[in-house]
Protein backbone atom coordinates (compact mmCIF):
# COMPACT_ATOMS: atom_id res chain seq x y z
CA UNK A 1 0.00 0.00 0.00
CA UNK A 2 1.30 3.31 -0.59
CA UNK A 3 2.27 5.98 2.13
CA UNK A 4 2.21 8.51 -0.71
CA UNK A 5 -0.17 8.90 -4.64
CA UNK A 6 0.27 11.44 -6.50
CA UNK A 7 -2.11 11.07 -9.83
CA UNK A 8 -1.92 13.48 -12.59
CA UNK A 9 -1.01 16.22 -10.86
CA UNK A 10 -0.53 19.46 -12.38
CA UNK A 11 0.10 22.98 -10.91
CA UNK A 12 -0.46 26.10 -12.56
CA UNK A 13 1.02 29.34 -11.51
CA UNK A 14 -0.13 32.97 -12.58
CA UNK A 15 -3.08 33.61 -15.01
CA UNK A 16 -3.00 35.10 -18.43
CA UNK A 17 -0.31 35.61 -20.55
CA UNK A 18 2.20 35.06 -17.21
CA UNK A 19 0.67 31.51 -16.70
CA UNK A 20 3.44 29.13 -16.37
CA UNK A 21 3.13 25.28 -15.28
CA UNK A 22 5.07 24.47 -12.50
CA UNK A 23 3.75 20.79 -12.26
CA UNK A 24 3.05 19.05 -15.49
CA UNK A 25 1.15 15.22 -15.01
CA UNK A 26 2.78 14.39 -12.14
CA UNK A 27 2.44 10.55 -11.23
CA UNK A 28 4.56 9.47 -8.23
CA UNK A 29 3.65 6.63 -5.74
CA UNK A 30 5.87 6.28 -2.48
CA UNK A 31 5.80 2.80 -0.04
CA UNK A 32 6.85 2.18 3.80
CA UNK A 33 10.67 2.10 3.38
CA UNK A 34 11.61 3.86 0.54
CA UNK A 35 13.91 6.83 0.55
CA UNK A 36 13.33 8.60 -2.89
CA UNK A 37 15.82 10.90 -3.87
CA UNK A 38 14.29 14.42 -6.01
CA UNK A 39 16.67 15.71 -8.52
CA UNK A 40 16.46 18.53 -11.09
CA UNK A 41 17.99 21.58 -11.79
CA UNK A 42 17.14 24.96 -9.77
CA UNK A 43 13.68 25.93 -10.96
CA UNK A 44 12.72 22.43 -11.59
CA UNK A 45 9.98 21.78 -9.49
CA UNK A 46 11.24 20.19 -7.10
CA UNK A 47 10.07 22.34 -3.72
CA UNK A 48 6.39 23.24 -5.27
CA UNK A 49 6.18 19.00 -5.66
CA UNK A 50 6.56 18.83 -2.22
CA UNK A 51 4.50 21.38 -1.19
CA UNK A 52 1.75 20.33 -2.97
CA UNK A 53 2.34 16.90 -1.69
CA UNK A 54 2.31 17.52 1.44
CA UNK A 55 -0.77 19.73 1.22
CA UNK A 56 0.88 22.86 2.01
CA UNK A 57 0.26 23.83 -1.91
CA UNK A 58 -2.96 22.79 -3.83
CA UNK A 59 -2.48 21.08 -6.98
CA UNK A 60 -4.24 22.86 -9.96
CA UNK A 61 -5.80 19.25 -11.44
CA UNK A 62 -5.24 16.02 -10.09
CA UNK A 63 -5.14 14.06 -7.13
CA UNK A 64 -2.83 13.80 -3.90
CA UNK A 65 -3.68 10.58 -1.71
CA UNK A 66 -1.42 10.90 1.62
CA UNK A 67 -1.53 8.09 4.39
CA UNK A 68 -5.22 6.97 3.13
CA UNK A 69 -6.85 10.32 2.85
CA UNK A 70 -7.15 12.41 -0.21
CA UNK A 71 -6.54 15.96 0.57
CA UNK A 72 -7.96 17.86 -1.68
CA UNK A 73 -11.15 16.39 -0.25
CA UNK A 74 -10.31 17.56 3.76
CA UNK A 75 -11.30 21.32 4.65
CA UNK A 76 -8.50 23.10 5.54
CA UNK A 77 -9.05 22.19 9.29
CA UNK A 78 -8.65 18.32 8.54
CA UNK A 79 -6.06 18.76 5.89
CA UNK A 80 -3.96 20.66 8.82
CA UNK A 81 -4.20 17.55 11.63
CA UNK A 82 -3.69 15.29 9.00
CA UNK A 83 -0.45 16.76 8.31
CA UNK A 84 0.11 16.89 12.00
CA UNK A 85 -0.47 13.28 12.66
CA UNK A 86 1.03 11.96 9.30
CA UNK A 87 3.53 13.89 7.98
CA UNK A 88 7.71 15.07 9.24
CA UNK A 89 9.40 17.56 7.58
CA UNK A 90 13.42 18.40 7.32
CA UNK A 91 14.18 21.39 5.64
CA UNK A 92 17.69 22.79 5.03
CA UNK A 93 17.32 25.14 8.15
CA UNK A 94 16.35 22.90 10.80
CA UNK A 95 13.97 25.73 12.23
CA UNK A 96 14.00 24.82 16.18
CA UNK A 97 12.11 26.79 18.23
CA UNK A 98 15.13 29.05 20.15
CA UNK A 99 13.27 29.28 23.30
CA UNK A 100 12.66 25.86 23.79
CA UNK A 101 15.03 22.88 25.08
CA UNK A 102 16.47 20.78 22.40
CA UNK A 103 13.71 17.55 23.75
CA UNK A 104 11.09 20.28 23.79
CA UNK A 105 11.63 21.00 20.21
CA UNK A 106 10.88 17.04 19.65
CA UNK A 107 8.04 16.90 22.20
CA UNK A 108 5.65 19.76 20.47
CA UNK A 109 6.06 17.77 16.80
CA UNK A 110 4.88 14.70 19.25
CA UNK A 111 2.29 17.04 20.75
CA UNK A 112 0.83 18.86 17.84
CA UNK A 113 0.29 14.69 16.04
CA UNK A 114 -1.98 13.80 19.78
CA UNK A 115 0.77 11.93 20.77
CA UNK A 116 0.30 11.30 24.99
CA UNK A 117 3.52 13.00 26.65
CA UNK A 118 4.73 10.19 28.28
CA UNK A 119 5.55 7.84 25.20
CA UNK A 120 6.21 11.08 23.18
CA UNK A 121 9.04 11.71 25.55
CA UNK A 122 9.86 7.84 25.34
CA UNK A 123 10.50 8.13 21.40
CA UNK A 124 12.14 11.47 21.55
CA UNK A 125 15.08 10.06 23.77
CA UNK A 126 15.02 7.18 21.83
CA UNK A 127 15.80 9.16 18.59
CA UNK A 128 18.09 11.85 20.10
CA UNK A 129 20.26 9.13 21.76
CA UNK A 130 20.16 6.95 18.02
CA UNK A 131 21.12 10.39 16.24
CA UNK A 132 24.06 11.10 19.23
CA UNK A 133 22.61 13.99 20.75
CA UNK A 134 20.73 12.59 23.79
CA UNK A 135 23.25 14.11 25.78
CA UNK A 136 22.17 17.69 24.75
CA UNK A 137 18.26 17.20 25.31
CA UNK A 138 18.11 20.09 27.79
CA UNK A 139 20.21 22.46 26.24
CA UNK A 140 18.99 25.26 24.04
CA UNK A 141 18.84 25.33 20.70
CA UNK A 142 21.54 28.31 20.18
CA UNK A 143 24.31 26.08 22.09
CA UNK A 144 24.16 23.41 19.25
CA UNK A 145 26.32 23.47 16.30
CA UNK A 146 24.50 23.47 12.74
CA UNK A 147 25.25 19.38 12.63
CA UNK A 148 23.31 19.28 15.96
CA UNK A 149 20.65 20.94 15.27
CA UNK A 150 20.26 19.22 11.89
CA UNK A 151 20.07 16.34 13.90
CA UNK A 152 17.29 17.23 16.22
CA UNK A 153 15.25 18.13 13.69
CA UNK A 154 15.40 14.58 11.77
CA UNK A 155 14.20 13.26 15.35
CA UNK A 156 11.40 15.95 15.21
CA UNK A 157 10.45 14.99 12.26
CA UNK A 158 10.03 11.30 13.20
CA UNK A 159 8.74 11.35 16.62
CA UNK A 160 4.89 10.65 16.21
CA UNK A 161 6.17 8.03 13.36
CA UNK A 162 4.66 9.76 10.47
CA UNK A 163 3.79 7.99 7.43
CA UNK A 164 5.41 10.45 5.12
CA UNK A 165 8.77 11.99 5.81
CA UNK A 166 9.54 15.76 3.40
CA UNK A 167 13.15 16.72 3.57
CA UNK A 168 14.05 19.73 1.31
CA UNK A 169 17.84 20.28 0.83
CA UNK A 170 18.51 18.87 4.21
CA UNK A 171 22.08 18.51 3.77
CA UNK A 172 22.73 21.35 2.00
CA UNK A 173 24.13 23.63 4.67
CA UNK A 174 26.40 20.91 6.17
CA UNK A 175 29.74 19.84 5.94
CA UNK A 176 30.47 16.45 4.58
CA UNK A 177 30.96 14.86 7.82
CA UNK A 178 27.42 16.51 8.98
CA UNK A 179 25.64 15.86 6.09
CA UNK A 180 26.30 12.45 5.94
CA UNK A 181 25.38 11.84 9.57
CA UNK A 182 21.68 13.35 8.32
CA UNK A 183 21.39 11.03 5.78
CA UNK A 184 22.24 7.87 6.86
CA UNK A 185 19.82 8.71 10.01
CA UNK A 186 17.26 9.72 7.78
CA UNK A 187 18.38 5.97 6.12
CA UNK A 188 18.17 3.89 9.43
CA UNK A 189 15.88 5.36 11.30
CA UNK A 190 12.70 6.52 9.34
CA UNK A 191 12.29 2.43 8.22
CA UNK A 192 8.23 2.85 8.60
CA UNK A 193 8.04 5.95 6.71
CA UNK A 194 8.73 6.66 3.00
CA UNK A 195 10.70 9.72 2.90
CA UNK A 196 10.83 12.07 -0.40
CA UNK A 197 13.91 14.27 -0.47
CA UNK A 198 14.45 17.15 -2.56
CA UNK A 199 18.36 17.87 -3.15
CA UNK A 200 21.05 18.59 -5.43
CA UNK A 201 23.53 16.81 -3.00
CA UNK A 202 25.31 13.85 -4.74
CA UNK A 203 26.47 12.65 -0.98
CA UNK A 204 22.59 11.46 -1.02
CA UNK A 205 22.61 8.94 -3.73
CA UNK A 206 23.99 6.38 -1.68
CA UNK A 207 21.33 6.32 0.72
CA UNK A 208 18.52 6.58 -1.51
CA UNK A 209 16.46 3.44 -2.74
CA UNK A 210 15.30 5.12 -6.16
CA UNK A 211 16.28 8.34 -7.42
CA UNK A 212 13.76 10.70 -10.28
CA UNK A 213 14.68 13.20 -11.87
CA UNK A 214 12.22 16.25 -12.47
CA UNK A 215 12.72 18.99 -14.69
CA UNK A 216 9.86 21.58 -16.36
CA UNK A 217 7.66 20.01 -14.01
CA UNK A 218 7.93 16.63 -15.49
CA UNK A 219 9.38 13.53 -13.68
CA UNK A 220 11.20 11.00 -15.10
CA UNK A 221 13.20 7.74 -14.02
Amino acid sequence: MSALELRGVGVIRGSGRQAYRALREVQLSLAPGELVLLEGPSGAGKTTLLCVAAGLLSATEGEVHLAGARLDSLGAAARRAHRAKHLGFVFQRANLLAQLSVRDNVLLAGALAGMPRDEAQREADRLLDALGVGALADRRVNQLSGGEEHRVAVARALVHRPAVVFADEPTGNLDSISGRAVAEALRTLAVDSAVLVASHDRRLHEVATRRIWIEDGRLSA
